[in-house]
């Protein structure tokens, strides 16, 4: 008779990381949404502050800003012309594998109308959580809003409060396709554990 206790066993014990990888994921995506809860808002509503955040994104070819990073600009535009903000922070990757982040991003916004006097820049924002330290610790930022998409909006928010920013955030425009935002659900979905984690140990 041949011994099925062994794989059976493995079986199981697979089916058991994964149940525990998906209640860890789950549960960090709650978090952060609770975390931000009352701190998000679309830019009609939201409140006036000293400065704007945008994250960086990916650039196109040709150096100009992609759609999500295009609606995180186009936000901020429409945050500083309401007078809601008076300054604008890019923060994203100078010398990335995407692109120059930080050129596009200003040139988009001098080319909309923006005084390149208000555009303050942060070359090594490289990920969410480091452009809300530096905005802090560089910029002495200490109330703010963060502008990105939706998905991205609980995380970002969370991770600028954690950072000691009196943060909201507001959620960008995005005239992407689908198969981009589902691809974006996964990566927010996937990142949330990494920032709960962030954010306690702060």
């Amino acid at each position: 008779m041949v011994e099925q206790g062994g794989p059976v066993r493995v079986r199981w014990a697979g089916v058991g990381l994964v149940a525990g990888a998906a209640l860890a994921v789950g549960g960090a995506n709650i978090r952060l949404w609770l975390v931000s809860s009352g701190h998000r808002s679309g830019p009609a509503a939201a409140p006036r502050v000293p400065v704007v955040i945008v994250p960086g994104a990916r650039v196109g070819p040709d150096g100009a800003p992609m759609a999500y990073l295009r609606g995180r600009l186009d936000v901020a535009i429409e945050l500083l012309r309401a007078g809601k903000v008076h300054e604008i922070l890019v923060s994203g990757a100078a010398a990335g594998t995407s692109g120059d982040e930080i050129a596009s991003m200003t040139k988009y916004l001098v080319d909309h109308g923006v005084d390149p006097t208000v555009v303050r820049s942060d070359g090594e924002g490289l990920s969410t959580r480091a452009t809300c330290e530096r905005a802090k610790s560089l910029f002495g930022i200490d109330r703010a809003i963060i502008v990105t998409q939706y998905q991205h909006l609980p995380r970002a928010v969370a991770l600028c409060r954690a950072a000691g920013i009196d943060a909201d955030g507001v959620i960008a425009y995005c005239d992407c396709r689908r198969i981009t935002k589902v691809r974006n659900n996964i990566r927010e979905w996937l990142a949330a554990p990494k920032a709960v984690a962030a954010v306690i140990c702060r």
